[in-house]
């Protein structure tokens, strides 16, 4: 397999820099100096999804268009806002054509082994960060996810699916352990897909803005996106049938408008998000009760694990930061280094 270049922070730039004076020209210009006659002036866009060098791309009026790229559009995900024109002469299949992204308001990273950080959607309010109950409720999953969404400036919140599998005991047992996010800020909901518990209070949630569901397999996303899109199964196989990619469709991301208001991105692939590619500072952060404490260890270079007059640690043992958290947060640390690739 041969080894991807990275790219330096200057090339990055440069990149970024060309990406926007592309940007500029469409809008000023309406027109590039490739096929200029087939295609129309430009407008705005929404990405629905993206497929290879192909994204479905939503007009001003509500209509899907398929569009290519061109080469120099470097990342296209979905939620992404465009410039892009249609085809003078449409064929019912690629009709249209996307020459530059706007700048995003949030983007949503997920480390990948071979390439680094690769974005996943694009312009998020939301991330639902969904849990189970069963076998067991883990808060150190739901720990990797906050500071994922700490990072990218993202506002999370909690969902604990299949609460129907809980008796009233288990139930407030649960709600007990969530009650310590509630205390940081957190939102989180008790729900089940099943039986429709809290599911009208997580619509509440949904109907501004851009949402999307992210946790491990088997928490019941699937059933969450049917209860609250109900004919959503029905869509999606007519999006593959027109897409041409059969089952492949199934790990493609793509933006539903919810009946009532809101955007929802449903994103089979993301499974989890790992935190190797963060540095120990960034984790620290991501741990918000942490910030009142940052800055007041003994030592600047404190690595908040055993060092003496480590200022957390101080908050831990006097009860301002809890235990749980703390433990959890050491665990995420002591994992970093062995979940890197060897290459990175």
């Amino acid at each position: 397999m041969t080894k991807k270049k990275h790219l330096t922070q200057r090339q990055q730039q440069r990149i970024a820099d060309n990406a926007g004076k592309r940007l500029r020209n469409a809008k000023n210009k309406g027109v590039d100096n490739v096929d200029d006659a087939s295609f129309a002036a430009v407008e705005p866009g929404l990405v629905l999804s993206r497929f290879g060098q192909h994204a479905d791309v939503e007009d001003s009026q509500g209509s899907v268009i398929r569009c290519n790229m061109r080469r120099s559009v470097a990342s296209l995900v979905t939620g992404d806002r465009v410039i892009w024109r249609r085809s003078l002469q449409p064929t019912g299949g690629v009709d249209g054509v996307i020459d530059a992204v706007e700048e995003r308001r949030s983007v949503l990273l997920r480390p990948d082994f071979y390439d680094g950080l690769k974005p996943v959607a694009a312009n998020i309010d939301l991330m639902i960060i969904v849990s189970a109950v069963l076998p067991a409720l883990s808060l150190n999953i739901i720990d990797r996810y906050l500071v994922a969404a700490e990072m990218t400036g993202i506002k999370p919140l909690l969902v604990i699916n299949k609460v129907d599998l809980l008796s009233t005991a288990e139930l407030a047992a649960v709600q007990q352990q969530l009650a310590l996010y509630q205390q940081l800020g957190y939102d989180f909901l008790a729900v089940s897909a099943k039986n429709d518990m809290g599911m009208q209070q997580l619509l509440d949630y949904l109907h501004s803005g851009t949402s999307i569901f992210v946790g491990q397999s088997g928490v019941g996303k699937s059933s969450l996106m049917n209860n609250l899109m109900p004919g959503l199964e029905a869509l999606t196989q007519e999006v593959s049938s027109n897409s041409g990619l059969g089952q492949h469709t199934t790990t493609v991301s793509r933006l539903y408008h919810l009946p009532d208001g809101g955007d929802l991105i449903d994103s089979p692939g993301i499974r989890e998000f790992a935190l190797w590619h963060l540095t120990a500072e960034e984790v620290t952060r991501g741990f918000t009760e942490f910030t009142p404490w940052l800055g007041r260890c003994k030592f600047r270079d404190c690595k908040h694990i055993s060092d003496p007059g480590c200022a957390i640690m101080h908050a831990v043992e006097s009860g301002a930061v809890s235990q749980e958290r703390y433990d959890s947060y050491l665990k995420i640390l002591a994992s970093m280094a062995q979940d890197k690739p060897n290459h990175f």
